[in-house]
């Protein structure tokens, strides 16, 4: 079982969609994104399979939640730095969003 301290070792931050591009080369379909979280931290990429709700210009400017502290992940030719947090609902993924707009790379917690 997880502690509330493991909880606490995850870097979960808002960002603000900035770019996406539909992802030819990955298996399921998916949206490379490109995510803003700050001066502090700046902009990580991040390989989403949202596409069932979410259209490309939709997403832009929509505020985010990622996980900044995982490894990095190669996804065909495209280096995903950051897990975007999403449910799976029967819809398909829905991103996990705060419900007001908040500064960029605020710190869940």
């Amino acid at each position: 079982m997880a502690t509330f301290e493991d909880f606490m070792k995850l870097d979960i931050r808002v960002g603000e969609v900035t770019e996406v591009e539909f992802f030819e080369k990955a298996k399921k379909p998916a949206y490379k994104l490109w995510v803003d979280f700050g001066d502090e931290i700046g902009i990580k990429k991040s390989s989403a399979q949202i596409t069932d709700c979410y259209k490309k210009e939709d997403l832009i400017g929509k505020q985010v939640l990622g996980v900044l502290n995982f490894p990095s992940r190669q996804i065909a030719d495209f280096k995903s730095e950051v897990l975007i947090l999403g449910i799976y609902g029967t819809q398909g993924v829905v991103l996990v969003q705060p419900e007001q707009s908040v500064k960029k790379g605020d710190k869940l917690g």
